[in-house]
């Protein structure tokens, strides 16, 4: 780690291409379903633009991304149409729909009040629109309700004969994938079906139907149809972790998280530690201070119960997690000023991991790596050609 830094993530892009390797054989078993490397959310904390080059790199051609804000930040970043498809799916009345339609981005459309922005974009840049249409086949959130399906269908296929859009794709999202065996799985593929039907019936003939999200990618092979969408699985955590850890999927966390350490001292036998005095030591002890809090993204849930791995052995979170920094009492073993404290990581040498992470502050692993934020510095190891340190600013220490 750089003497320099105060904190620093590691993002394995190796890992990262490997995880997406390991996606690909999986959907290969039971078909030829392509992968989409969903990078929403700055690719779920560890970086949009080098992570989308790097599934670039692996072969896969669908980005994902919730916004078309950040959509078009991958098209400025040079990944332009030729490279890869882009789908966006979350927007507003407000969104940048010309913008859209002039990058070539696919379009999310989820209901009829949509689709005039989009024919609206198309008149104003004169070029038709790539449009992916979604129904809500029981998450209850974006997508036309069934009984509105037929009327966006039949709006779009006639847009479709006018040459304004091309229907790209068709697609839903599962409610409980993460949780195999749920019946809302079998309605929801069921409700799926039928909507292909109706899209079918009325001359739309999509490039793409998609589904699977991780979790179904990964244990759902009747879900996978023409594409899968890889988030949280490409980036080498479990969507399913009661079903299996990374390893027993084939995959390998892409994120490690680590500090210096910041302060180390002796205190006397029950010394208040942090806010509130929740932790107060059982006896004359070291504590270490380690210089990262909730304003870097470490969950203020997690206080007293985070791991961490220093001076070759977990450790836990003594007191609260303030906003910039958190202690661990050593107890008898010592540290020095500068020590390297392990958050998380890949779990090799015993160092937690984000789902240990994610247990003790009772959420999912996926707030845990997305919610790294941007005062913690990332680098990138083992980039290929496709990743260039000098026009990514955000990048630390060069290729390694």
């Amino acid at each position: 780690m750089d003497t320099a830094l105060r904190a620093e993530a590691l993002i394995d892009l190796a890992a990262l291409r490997g995880n997406l390797a390991a996606l690909r054989e999986r959907t290969r078993r039971t078909g030829s379903a392509e992968i989409m490397s969903v990078v929403k959310a700055d690719a779920y904390g560890h970086g949009a633009l080098p992570c989308a080059r790097a599934a670039l790199a692996a072969g896969v051609r669908w980005l994902g991304t919730a916004t078309p804000e950040e959509a078009l930040a991958l098209r400025a970043g040079g990944i332009g149409p030729e490279r890869a498809r882009v789908l966006c799916w979350l927007w507003t009345p407000g969104s940048p729909w010309h913008e859209a339609v002039a990058q070539d981005l696919d379009i999310s459309v989820s209901g009829m009040w949509a689709l005039p922005h989009v024919l609206d974009a198309v008149r104003a840049t004169g070029r038709p629109a790539r449009v992916q249409l979604k129904v809500d086949t029981g998450l209850g959130r974006n997508g036309a309700q069934p009984a509105d399906w037929p009327e966006l269908v039949a709006a779009a296929r006639a847009a479709e004969a006018e040459g304004l859009i091309t229907v790209t794709g068709v697609w839903s999202h599962f409610a409980c994938a993460d949780e195999p065996g749920h019946p809302s799985i079998a309605a929801q593929l069921d409700a799926y079906s039928e909507a292909l039907a109706v899209a079918e019936a009325a001359g739309l003939r999509p490039e793409v139907r998609h589904i699977a999200n991780s979790p179904a990618t990964l244990t759902l092979p009747e879900s996978h149809f023409d594409l899968v969408r890889a988030g949280l699985a490409q980036y080498g955590l479990s969507p399913v972790p009661e079903v299996g850890s990374p390893a027993d999927f084939g995959l390998r966390p892409v994120m490690t998280l680590q500090a210096r350490i910041a302060h180390v001292k002796r205190v006397p036998a029950e010394h208040g530690v942090s806010y509130g005095h929740t932790y107060t030591t059982p006896g004359e002890t070291t504590l270490a201070l380690v210089p990262v809090g909730y304003a870097d993204g470490i969950p203020r849930h997690a206080s007293g119960t985070g791991p961490v791995w220093l001076a070759d052995k977990w450790r836990t979170v003594a007191g609260r997690v303030a906003m910039d920094q958190f202690v661990v009492d050593l107890g008898g073993d010592s540290a020095k000023v500068g020590d390297v404290a392990v958050l998380f990581g890949a779990g090799d040498h015993g160092e937690p991991t984000a789902e240990d992470w994610a247990r003790a502050a009772g959420t999912i692993s996926y707030e845990i790596v997305t919610r790294i934020g941007a005062r913690v510095p990332r680098r990138y190891l083992n980039a290929s050609d496709e990743l260039n340190a000098s026009d990514e600013p955000g990048i630390l220490g060069g290729h390694d």
